[in-house]
C-alpha cells in the first residue's frame, strides 16, 4: 500500500505510520495519513476501479492497510447517490442529491471508519479497542470488533437511542452508561483507559477512522461522474466525516481525477449544541455543555476535538455552518420520507432543514449540483417520535 506517514494537523511534526498512534505527542492535536500520490497515480488509473468490488475497498491504494489479511469488512461503502427531484423542487434545487450512508452495515456512515481503524488495530495486534460515543461509532465498533475477534468497549450516554444500547451488547461488547454528555464518556474512558489496557478510537483521537470516513468523497465524486459537485451538506457532531470528504477530494485534485473546482462545504448543527456555528461567525471561546436538552445524539458534541480542522475546511472552501431546531428537523425527516422514501435520521435530516438558510442567504443557486449526506437510518432513532 501507499501509507507514507503521519502528519499533525497542528504543528506539522511527521512519525511514522508503523505503530498504533493516537494524537501528536508534541501538540496533542491530531494525526492525518499521508500517501505517496505519485506513486498511486503510477499504479492505479481511475478508470480500473470500475471493475471493482462494490465497497469502499475499491479504493484500497488510498486506504491505510498494507496487510490485506487485516481488513476486516462487513460490505461498508459505495452507498446510492440518489436523486431528491420532489424535495429539490420544493426547495427550487434541480440536481438535489442525498448521499444514503443508512444502507451500511450498523446502518450508519460509522462502519467506514470502525472497518479502517478496527483493521488498522487487528494489523497491528492491538486487542482492546474502546470509544466514547453518542452510539453509533459504538455500535459500529462492536461489530467490526466482533468480526475481527477482538475487545470492545463502549461508553455511552444513557439516554442514547436504545438501539445502540441494545446493537453493542447484541455483538459482545461491554456497555458502560453514563449521565452526561459524549464528552463526559470521554473523561471516563481516559480515566480508566491506562489500567483498563484500552486503545482509545475515538473521533480524531487516533488516524485511521477519518480515512474510512474519506471514501464517501471518492464514492461521490465517482457517483457525479469525477465532477465536483457545487456544495456538500454535512451534519457535524464530531466532524470526522467532514474532514474525511475534504481530505478526499485534496487528494484526487492531486491525482489530476478531478478538476481543480472543490465544492463549497456547509457544516449542520442543531441550535442547543452549535459549537462549529459559534466559533465559524467569531466566538473565541466555547460554553461548555448545551443550551437546551437535545435528542439529536449525533450532533450532541459540545467540544469536538476537530474544531480547528472543520473551520479550516468551511473556510477554504468558502462555505459556512449552520445552526437549525429540532422541530425543523422533524419536518424534514417527515418531508425527506414523504417525499423519496428515505428515512433519514434526524443528523442526515439536519441536512436538508438547512437548505432554506442557504438559499435565503443566496448561497445555492437553482441550477447547483448539491449532495446531502444522510449519516444513518431514522430505525435508529424511534424513540424521537415518542
Amino acid at each position: 500500500m501507499f501509507l507514507s506517514h503521519l502528519k499533525c494537523s497542528g504543528c506539522g511534526s511527521q512519525y511514522s505510520a508503523d505503530e498504533p498512534r493516537g494524537l501528536c505527542p508534541k501538540c496533542t492535536k491530531p494525526l492525518l495519513a499521508q500517501y505517496d500520490l505519485e506513486a498511486v497515480s503510477g499504479r492505479l488509473r481511475r478508470d480500473a476501479l470500475a471493475d471493482r468490488p462494490n465497497s469502499m475497498w475499491r479504493y484500497r491504494e488510498l486506504l491505510p492497510v498494507s496487510d490485506t489479511s487485516a481488513i476486516v469488512t462487513l460490505g461498508e461503502g459505495m452507498t446510492p447517490l440518489i436523486p431528491m427531484r420532489r424535495a429539490g423542487e420544493k426547495k427550487g434545487l434541480r440536481q438535489l442529491f442525498v448521499k444514503d450512508e443508512s444502507v451500511n452495515p450498523t446502518h450508519t456512515f460509522k462502519a467506514r471508519g470502525m472497518s479502517t481503524a478496527v483493521s488498522m488495530m487487528k494489523q497491528f495486534g492491538v486487542r482492546k479497542l474502546a470509544v466514547p460515543t453518542a452510539g453509533n461509532a459504538g455500535h459500529a465498533l462492536a461489530a467490526y470488533a466482533a468480526s475481527a475477534g477482538l475487545e470492545a468497549y463502549v461508553i455511552m450516554p444513557k439516554d442514547s437511542p436504545r438501539s445502540n444500547i441494545v446493537g453493542c451488547r447484541m455483538m459482545g461488547a461491554k456497555v458502560d452508561l453514563v449521565d452526561g454528555s459524549i464528552s463526559d464518556c470521554a473523561t471516563e474512558l481516559e480515566r480508566r483507559s491506562t489500567a483498563e489496557g484500552w486503545f482509545n478510537i475515538a473521533t480524531l483521537k487516533e488516524p485511521y477512522r477519518v480515512e474510512g470516513k474519506k471514501t464517501m468523497g471518492f464514492e461521490i465524486m465517482e457517483q457525479l461522474g469525477w465532477r465536483p459537485p457545487s456544495a456538500i451538506v454535512y451534519p457535524a457532531g464530531g466532524g470526522s466525516g467532514l474532514i474525511g470528504i475534504w481530505k478526499a477530494i485534496m487528494e484526487l485534485i492531486e491525482l489530476k481525477w478531478i478538476p481543480p473546482c472543490p465544492p463549497k462545504m456547509y457544516a449542520v448543527q442543531c441550535q442547543c449544541c452549535a459549537p462549529v456555528v459559534r466559533r465559524f461567525a467569531g466566538a473565541e471561546s466555547l460554553s461548555p455543555g448545551l443550551s437546551a436538552p437535545m435528542r439529536s445524539s449525533g450532533l450532541k458534541v459540545p467540544n469536538p476535538i476537530g474544531m480547528d480542522l472543520m473551520l479550516e475546511v468551511l473556510r477554504k472552501s468558502g462555505g459556512s455552518a449552520i445552526a437549525v431546531t429540532e422541530e425543523e428537523i422533524t419536518r424534514a425527516m417527515e418531508e425527506i420520507g414523504g417525499c423519496e422514501g428515505v428515512f433519514a435520521s434526524p443528523e442526515g435530516a439536519a441536512t436538508f432543514a438547512a437548505l432554506g438558510q442557504l438559499a435565503a442567504e443566496e448561497r445555492l443557486a437553482p441550477d447547483d449540483t448539491v449532495v446531502l449526506l444522510n449519516t444513518g437510518s431514522g430505525l435508529k432513532y424511534l424513540e424521537w417520535f415518542d
